[in-house]
């Protein structure tokens, strides 16, 4: 069913184009979509050209999406909160996570050149699809062996440094759908059931 689903994605995109919003993950690379059977599935439901336009259209999607708000809270409300440079609160929406240095800014991520291009092994592109959250500050190796495993300490300077109040990121089945970490400052949303 995954061609339905990403059809039904698009055409919700499509309809709703202010309202609906899609980030790349990194099941949307040419890696991904062999061992998990969405290439299989295309080209035997609507051949090889088809597949192709996918693969595609997957690069073209945002690595991360910056969700703001549009007016600046209350004052009293805000001890230690992270706001942007006009004061606003705003979240860094991604699919995997941070970084394997510290010093990324909104700007580099926004530089990457992604459209026709697959992440590779190492690399921003990368990491903001494969990285995780880890309790244990600093960075550490990525249980996957791929991306990293990034701590508290971590999260909050890049926040800080940013201006970004948090990270809201999937990549990660969590027991009750969801799970907040890092002191608030990293949120994992993962909404599929039964997921195995």
């Amino acid at each position: 069913w995954s061609i339905e689903v990403i059809l039904t994605a698009f055409a919700f995109k499509w309809l709703y184009p202010n309202y609906m919003f899609i980030n790349r993950g990194n099941h949307e690379t040419k890696d991904m979509n062999r061992a998990y059977g969405f290439e299989g599935e295309t080209k035997h439901k609507h051949g090889e050209q088809s597949y192709k336009l996918f693969a595609y259209a997957f690069t073209a999607l945002p690595l991360a999406t910056l969700v703001s708000a549009t007016k600046i809270p209350p004052s009293q409300r805000q001890s230690g909160v992270i706001l942007s440079p006009q004061g606003l609160k705003r979240y860094f929406v991604v699919h995997g996570g941070l970084f394997s240095k510290d010093g990324v800014t909104l700007e580099d991520v926004r530089k990457i050149d992604r459209v026709g291009r697959q992440p590779g092994q190492e690399g921003l592109m990368c990491e903001l699809l494969w990285t995780d959250p880890q309790d244990t500050p600093g960075r550490g190796p990525s249980k996957r062996g791929v991306g990293i495993g990034f701590g508290p300490d971590v999260t909050k300077r890049w926040c800080t440094l940013n201006g970004v109040t948090g990270v809201i990121r999937s990549h990660e089945v969590r027991q009750d759908g969801y799970q907040i970490e890092h002191n608030g400052l990293c949120t994992t949303v993962f909404s599929a059931p039964n997921y195995v």
